[in-house]
C-alpha cells in the first residue's frame, strides 16, 4: 500500500516543525535584508528609517510567511511595550465608546494598543486596575475618571507616569487634559433659551466633586447674570450622579415643591432623560410645557420624542487628542504639560419651545 504524502507545510515553516512560528530572522532572509532593517520596516514608529521599495517588500514577505511580531519579546528587548491603559468610569455611559474609539485609532496608527479598564466609579477597583496595568508595563494612560481631588492621579503624576485627562480635569493643573470648553457649551445653551423667551431656568448640576459638574454650575450662574435673571437657590439641583434616575428624582423634587420654572439645563444627557421622564410621569409635555437642553449629545438623543437639544461635545476628537498628548508625553517626557480645551456646539433639534407662560 503505498504511503499518503507528508503533510504540507505552511509557508516559511520547514517540514518536521510545522508548530514553529516564523520568525524575524525568517522574513530578514527571505526579503533579503538585515534582521534589523526587516524590525524597523514592521514597526510603523521606524518605517520612516527605511526606503519605500524594501519596506514594502519585507510586508509582503511578512504576509506571506504568516508573520506576527512578538510584542513580549519586543517590549523585553527595548523596555517597552506599546500599550497604554484606558480607564474609563462606566462603559455603560453611551458618551464613552466614541473616546475610546479616537483614542484608539491614533494608537493603532503608530503601533500601539489599549488596555481597556472599566472602574465602575469604585476607587478601590480603579486602584486594584491601575497596579494590574502597571504591572504589564504599560507606558503611560488615559484617564475618564479623574476627580477634583484624585489621590491615584497625584501620586501617579509625581512618579512621573505619563498621564492625560479627558473630559475632566483636577484641581492640581499640571496633568495635561483634553475637555470641551463647558463654560462656552453653557452660555449658548442659556442664549438659546433666553432668546426663546424663558426666564425661569432650572440647572440640574452633576456632581461637585467631577470638574465637569463645577464648571458647568459655574457657568450656570454666570449666565444668569449676564442675562438679568432671578439666582432663585429652589431652582438649582445638585445631582449625586450624572445619571438618568438622579434627573427624574431632581424633578420631580422641584414639581412637588411648586417650583415654577419653564425650561430645564441639564448638567447632561443623563440628567435630561431624567427630566423626560419626571415631566411624562406627571403628564407634563416636552417642550410645550417645559423645555429641556442636555448636555453631551451622546449617541441616539436624536431619536426620543420630542429629540433632544444639546450642547455637542466632540466626544471622538477628545479621544484622539488625548492619545495624541499622551504619546508627546512618551516622546518627550521633559516637555512642560499642556491641556487642549475643544469648542463645542450647540444642536438645536425639537425639546426647546418658547414658553406659555413667562
Amino acid at each position: 500500500m503505498t504511503p499518503p504524502p507528508p503533510p504540507a507545510t505552511e509557508p516559511g515553516v520547514h517540514a518536521g516543525s510545522a508548530v514553529r512560528r516564523p520568525t524575524l530572522k525568517d522574513v530578514a532572509n527571505e526579503a533579503g535584508v538585515h534582521p534589523a532593517t526587516a524590525s524597523r520596516a514592521l514597526n510603523p514608529e521606524t518605517r520612516h528609517l527605511v526606503n519605500d521599495e524594501t519596506a514594502q517588500r519585507v510586508h509582503r514577505v511578512a504576509d506571506s510567511l504568516g508573520y506576527q511580531p512578538n510584542p513580549i519579546a519586543r517590549s523585553l528587548k527595548t523596555a517597552r511595550s506599546s500599550s497604554i491603559g484606558l480607564v474609563i468610569p462606566d462603559l455603560t455611559n453611551p458618551l464613552f465608546p466614541p473616546i475610546v474609539r479616537g483614542v484608539e485609532d491614533v494608537l493603532g496608527g503608530v503601533g500601539y494598543n489599549a488596555w481597556i479598564v472599566n472602574t465602575d466609579n469604585d476607587p478601590a477597583r480603579e486602584t486594584a486596575a491601575v497596579e494590574s496595568l502597571q504591572n504589564r508595563s504599560v507606558e503611560g494612560f488615559v484617564f475618564a475618571t479623574a476627580r477634583l481631588h484624585h489621590p491615584l492621579l497625584e501620586r501617579l503624576a509625581a512618579i512621573g507616569t505619563p498621564t492625560v485627562l479627558v473630559n475632566r480635569r483636577l484641581a492640581m493643573s499640571d496633568i495635561p487634559s483634553v475637555t470641551g470648553d463647558d463654560a462656552g457649551g453653557v452660555a449658548m445653551a442659556m442664549r438659546h433659551l433666553v432668546d426663546l423667551g424663558h426666564r425661569k431656568i432650572v440647572h440640574l448640576a452633576g456632581p461637585q466633586d467631577l470638574s465637569t459638574g463645577v464648571n458647568r454650575l459655574r457657568a450656570f450662574r454666570q449666565a444668569l447674570e449676564d442675562h438679568g435673571l432671578e439666582n432663585s437657590p429652589s431652582r438649582l439641583k445638585l445631582c449625586s450622579a450624572w445619571a438618568e434616575t438622579a434627573g427624574a428624582k431632581a424633578v420631580t423634587e422641584l414639581l412637588d415643591d411648586g417650583v415654577e420654572f419653564t425650561a430645564v439645563l441639564a448638567g447632561n444627557d443623563l440628567l435630561a432623560l431624567g427630566c423626560y421622564d419626571a415631566l411624562a410621569e406627571r403628564g407634563l409635555s416636552c417642550p410645550d410645557d417645559v423645555s429641556v437642553v442636555g448636555f453631551n449629545d451622546m449617541p441616539f438623543v436624536d431619536k426620543l420624542s420630542p429629540p433632544l437639544t444639546t450642547v455637542r461635545i466632540p466626544h471622538y476628537e477628545v479621544g484622539a487628542e488625548a492619545a495624541h498628548l499622551l504619546l508627546e508625553r512618551l516622546r518627550a517626557p521633559s516637555r512642560s504639560a499642556r491641556s487642549i480645551l475643544l469648542p463645542l456646539t450647540l444642536v438645536n433639534r425639537k425639546s426647546t419651545a418658547p414658553p406659555r407662560r413667562l
